[in-house]
């Protein structure tokens, strides 16, 4: 059985009254009503029972809305209201929600009452929640603070989020804080050697199978200093809620004893690198995780060339210096995750973990961490006050298929280096010849690319966006005129780009000759009033000095940053939204425009849309394709054209390409579009005589009917 809900409806008009209650019952939701009019009455109802929501007009005569909210929130502050009216503009509306009003709907768009009541609830429901469980975890805490002050060990116990939310003396005592960290430290903060993902992980799969585990581990202290630690944890349930509790003592001097003993009989006396035995087993693990996570790895042969020289003619103890030498700078090249060892004579091993699930992927990893090996151990060595030069031959094979097979492996990378030896030394081969072919070609694309940036062979293409057959602006489309490959596609190089950071210089190129065109622009009549968009990447918008790049552009140039317009995606907005949106108010505040690109796509949502600093909505051309068509992308756009009023906002469709498509939008309200109904992206030339002869084509208009006295 549906349970019966309790509203109070703040209404005057008994007729509109039984409007609301009616469209409740027929989507079958099961309603206590009561209805109020008068300040008193609102007082008492408020205190005659428990109520679930409040439905409001805003012009009641005998009672004021911001006196009645004020009411409402000093007696009950957890009491939703959602207001419902005729007569309240959309920016009274929008200061109201931000005051704490928790939706807005006019009268004359009722189907969408039960929606938003349903969402209101359930936020309201989630906000009591919460409260609740902190309350009880208050509770649970002054319980257990006496047992915790009493125990020996250092007892601690972590939320689900990891966050430490009690312990006793003897804990802080080990990690070298004071109880004031309650509430701020991580689990993660204070693990010194293990990754923050990979302790959380253990923490959620113990709460949440309420298991319990021993291990041995090493906690960071609040000096910086590092204590081995032997941790007994187990998941525990308090009122409903999952917690991990632990037991810790430090065992710093025993993990001593015992590393002393490791050492001996898993690491290379001369360079103190792990030796042949532990490199088996690292591998033989890497291996396990790449198995388990469909992750490439890959092995890494290294040998010195020309090393027999180096005993022959200084001495075998001029030798151990080089090796020791050549092992620091190897050691100090890579992650904690990755192994480097040496495995006899001048041989080093490198075993490289998680890479990349895509293997022509990893291999690219792999060839920039060669090509690092390759500096590092080139650069001159100073043995017996002599400068030495000494450089690697390096056979790669990426664990491929051979997941299960560590001497093949072995075996591949071995063949691999002498291939590079072959090769004429100090250089890097791939056991895969098709992976190598790859590799090559994806080099060879982005030493074009820097040669295409310094010799200007980026050009811009322009796409007009118009309104009523009149060009308004213009989206800027990058092309790469290469010189024997020809139009490169933007999709090909773009990832390029972003991935070897040539799209932050690309970026600033873009939006600087979008800036030229603009001032060329303002001295002709058809084209000074135009708008010119620019396409942002995310790498280029999340760079710290980005704001001050774009100022300096436009001060450089003298463009109008009225017209110049930002092209955002929604996935920009993943993270950092306030970040986001302070970068983009500064621009803002200097007259620059926002556009918010393939909307629809990601995750719109009103309550981050209604903040940021945006001009205009583009309508995906995904939703424009099958407007004509599919009920289901005409109600998508209808609604994205609804909310763009709504907000204040431009909205501009993309990807018109029929007429059908452009009644259907005109026909919602829509009167600005691009697309290849009107016009592809054309090179400037074209774009700006399609701009004159648009602009001939009106004055002619106008003479003509001025002469017929229209």
């Amino acid at each position: 059985m549906v349970p019966l809900l309790a509203f109070l409806s703040i209404e005057d008009n008994p007729a509109d009254f039984l409007l609301v209650q009616r469209v409740c019952r027929q989507d079958g939701m099961s309603v206590d009503w009561s209805r109020v009019d008068t300040f008193e009455a609102l007082r008492d109802a408020l205190g005659q029972r428990e109520w679930d929501l409040v439905i409001s007009d805003y012009h009641v005569p005998e009672l004021d809305f911001s006196d009645s909210f004020s009411l409402i929130k000093s007696l009950r502050p957890d009491l939703p209201v959602i207001l419902v009216s005729g007569h309240v503009g959309e920016e009274r509306a929008v200061e109201l929600m931000k005051l704490g009003v928790r939706d807005f709907l006019l009268k004359d768009n009722l189907k969408r009452l039960t929606p938003v009541i349903t969402n209101v609830l359930r936020e309201a429901q989630e906000i009591k929640a919460r409260r609740e469980a902190v309350a009880q975890l208050e509770r649970e805490r002054l319980r257990l603070q006496t047992i915790l002050k009493t125990a020996s060990d250092g007892i601690h116990i972590v939320a689900g989020d990891g966050l430490l939310v009690e312990a006793n003396d003897a804990f802080f005592e080990i990690v070298g804080y004071g109880p004031e960290v309650l509430g701020q430290l991580r689990i993660s903060d204070w693990h010194a050697w293990e990754p923050a993902d990979l302790v959380n992980a253990r923490v959620r799969d113990l709460i949440e199978r309420r298991g319990k585990a021993v291990f041995e581990t090493s906690y960071r202290r609040g000096n910086g200093t590092v204590v081995a630690v032997e941790v007994s944890a187990s998941g525990i349930e308090i009122d409903g809620q999952g917690f991990l509790y632990g037991s810790t003592r430090d065992i710093t001097e025993r993990k001593e004893r015992e590393s002393r003993i490791r050492e001996l009989a898993f690491y290379d006396p001369l360079t103190r690198l792990p030796n042949r035995r532990l490199l088996m087993d690292r591998l033989g693990q890497a291996l396990a995780q790449s198995t388990r996570t469909g992750r490439e790895g890959a092995l890494l042969f290294v040998d010195l060339d020309n090393f027999k020289t180096v005993n022959d003619t200084l001495g075998h103890d001029k030798g151990d210096i080089l090796l020791q030498d050549v092992a620091r700078r190897l050691a100090t090249s890579f992650r904690e995750a990755d192994t480097v060892a040496r495995i006899g004579g001048d041989e080093f091993v490198v075993v490289l973990s998680d890479l990349s699930d895509n293997a022509k992927e990893a291999a690219t990893h792999v060839e920039i961490v060669g090509a690092k090996i390759l500096s590092v151990l080139g650069e001159p060595y100073e043995i017996a006050g002599k400068e030495f030069r000494s450089t690697p031959s390096i056979g790669v094979t990426l664990f491929g298929d051979q997941r299960d097979n560590q001497d093949e492996l072995m075996k591949q990378a071995d063949i691999a280096m002498y291939q590079a030896k072959a090769a004429g030394r100090n250089t890097l081969r791939f056991f895969d010849p098709e992976l190598q072919a790859t590799i090559k070609a994806r080099a060879a694309l982005e030493e074009d690319l820097h040669q295409g940036l310094r010799e200007q062979q980026l050009i811009l293409y322009f796409q007009p966006q118009l309104e009523d057959q009149r060009i308004i602006g213009a989206e800027t489309l990058l092309r790469w005129r290469h010189p024997s490959r020809g139009l490169v596609s933007p999709a090909e190089f773009i990832p390029l780009a972003e991935e070897t950071g040539l799209i932050l210089e690309i970026g600033r190129w873009v939006f600087e000759t979008a800036c030229r065109q603009v001032v060329r622009w303002a001295s002709h009549s058809p084209s000074r009033d135009l708008t010119v968009a620019v396409n942002v990447s995310p790498r280029q918008f999340s760079h710290p000095d980005f704001v001050q790049q774009i100022l300096d552009i436009l001060a450089r140039t003298g463009a109008d940053p009225g017209r110049l317009e930002m092209e955002l995606t929604e996935s920009m907005l993943v993270d950092n939204l306030d970040e986001v949106i302070a970068k983009m108010s500064a621009l803002r505040s200097h007259g620059l425009k926002f556009a918010l690109d393939d909307f629809g796509t990601g995750f719109s949502s009103l309550a981050y849309l209604k903040r940021l600093p945006l001009s205009k909505l583009k309508i995906d051309q995904a939703f424009v394709r099958d407007i004509a068509i599919d009920p289901s992308d005409a109600t998508i756009v209808h609604t994205i054209i609804t909310m763009g009023r709504t907000l204040g906002l431009e909205v501009i469709a993309e990807g018109v390409e029929t007429a059908a498509q452009l009644e259907q939008l005109r026909s919602y309200g829509c009167t600005a579009y691009q697309g290849y109904l009107f016009s592809r992206p054309l090179p400037l030339p074209d774009f700006e005589a399609m701009l004159f002869h648009l602009q001939a084509e009106r004055d002619y208009s106008a003479v003509t009917n001025q002469g017929k006295g229209i």
